[in-house]
């Protein structure tokens, strides 16, 4: 049988605010384990929460961001639940009345644009970190780090509306960038500062009535997501093909055995015996200040895409790639305001910048070499000065020691070779010492000029005009 599949993500990410969301104890990552906590968020007896301010903020500019309506009246709740590194025994959450509901994004997969509801954003704190000695399903003992216990969180609930392992991962992009654009979150998958909860169900195609659903957990990374979900996918249709039932329950990713692990059965909404937070007041928004921070939103990334297609006549893949990341989209509106060409820049963009950024491990934000230095570089190969294949040993040169290209090419004796009188005695060389490409050419075989083009740029060490090398070969032959 044919199944089509049905899925939902719950996101959490972690909010850039200074402190955590009930008290004054530092939200700041990779501090020596259970140093930043209080009674407050350790849940001692006696303590009162208060509610910081900013998550509100950040919360009301997310929700506008991913097109909700903002509720006048939200409040938070108790979600009463044991776990060792949940101090209280409960969670402060939002249950029935979250802070922003009924939003959507849009995705693009496979050319084709599919809108995907967001049934809610509310507000919570997270709870502190398990590290595990062992793998998590193979444990021989874990302890807590409680520094994450309180750091703000949103959780983003999807409906069901998803419909592949690929559109997840759209999704979870496009997410993503939103958040990064609005600077809400830094969204580190590898500091936890952005998780994902996967709701996952099949169910005969054509069919309307949901399947039983399976939750996995422990997806923290966008590859992670994708591979779950895959796995999830071919063992339910295993299950159900071999005439079995699907269980609900939770499930965990196991990433170093390529497979999903049953935790316990799916707990519903009663379970958590949710009830009013009764030591914080409920939540009144005005809605000028929801104005206010709607008009001072960003540009968003289908907006900033659009532009560049409209404006510098970007293809919708370069466009896309370009404002997928804010870091990636200012770097590129800074370069081009500082006087480059917007498809060259876009090129080196997504190009030479983006392998040395890989190579060296590095987030754009630690880039080297700053926009208006690439604009330089890329100015000086418009001009002529270096060519295409000199631009990169020049960039590599400019990523090591942070000097700008027209110093470097002036200290190393880069400047393009551009005089034909120059060039053609290395042409007659080549030619004279390469009869057989020679012959070969004038026997109808493009591929030998090729290689007598490579071997005068070798004679050059690399600065001849290649443009002027190709026409000079033609002709002398």
């Amino acid at each position: 049988m044919d199944y089509e599949v049905v899925v939902g993500l719950e996101v959490h990410t972690e909010l850039k605010t200074a402190t955590k969301i009930f008290c004054g104890c530092s939200t700041k990552f990779g501090a020596a384990q259970n140093t930043n906590v209080c009674p407050v968020c350790l849940g001692l007896p006696g303590v009162l929460p208060v509610l910081n301010a900013r998550v509100v903020e950040f919360a009301v500019r997310t929700g506008l961001a991913l097109n909700c309506r903002i509720l006048p009246f939200s409040k938070f709740d108790r979600k009463n639940y044991y776990y060792p590194d949940l101090p209280k025994n409960f969670q402060t959450s939002q249950y029935d009345l979250p802070i922003a509901v009924d939003g959507h994004l849009d995705i693009a997969v496979g050319g084709q644009t599919r809108r995907i509801g967001i049934t809610r954003v509310h507000m919570e704190e997270d709870a502190g970190k398990l590290v595990h000695a062992g793998s998590i399903t193979k444990s021989e003992y874990a302890l807590v780090d409680y520094n994450r216990t309180g750091v703000p969180l949103l959780e983003i609930v999807s409906e069901p509306d998803i419909r592949s392992a690929e559109e997840a991962k759209a999704y979870l992009e496009k997410l993503k960038a939103i958040l990064q654009y609005i600077d809400v979150s830094d969204c580190k998958m590898e500091e936890g500062s952005l998780r994902c909860d996967a709701n996952i169900s099949l169910r005969p195609k054509g069919e309307t009535k949901l399947g039983t659903k399976a939750e996995i957990k422990n997806l923290n990374s966008f590859k992670a997501v994708q591979k779950g979900l895959e796995y999830e996918t071919a063992r339910q249709a295993d299950v159900l093909g071999e005439g079995g039932r699907v269980i609900q329950e939770t499930r965990t990713w196991d990433d170093a055995c390529g497979v999903t692990v049953s935790l316990r059965s799916k707990e519903e909404a009663h379970d958590y015996r949710y009830f009013p937070e009764p030591d914080l007041v409920p939540i009144v928004v005005d809605p000028a200040w929801v104005e206010d921070i709607r008009r001072h939103l960003p540009e968003l990334p289908d907006a900033r895409q659009g532009r560049l297609m409209k404006d510098y006549g970007l293809s919708a893949y370069e466009a896309g790639v370009i404002t997928a990341g804010r870091a990636m989209a200012e770097y590129f509106d800074a370069t081009v305001a500082a006087g480059a060409d917007a498809k060259a820049a876009a090129n080196w963009l997504m190009g030479e910048l983006s392998r040395q950024l890989n190579a060296a491990g590095k987030e754009l934000e630690d880039c080297p070499v700053a926009p208006g230095q690439l604009a330089g570089l890329i100015g000086l190969q418009a001009q002529g000065t270096v060519s295409g294949k000199l631009a990169k040993t020049v960039f590599e040169a400019m990523w090591a020691s942070g000097k700008d290209a027209a110093a470097i090419v002036k200290e190393q004796g880069l400047v393009q070779i551009s005089d034909a009188g120059a060039i053609e005695a290395v042409v007659d060389k080549v030619i004279a010492a390469n009869p057989q490409s020679v012959d070969d050419f004038k026997a109808g075989k493009e591929r030998a000029i090729g290689f007598l083009v490579g071997q005068v740029m070798k004679e050059t060490k690399g600065r001849a005009n290649p443009e002027l090398v190709n026409k000079l070969l033609r002709e002398r032959m």
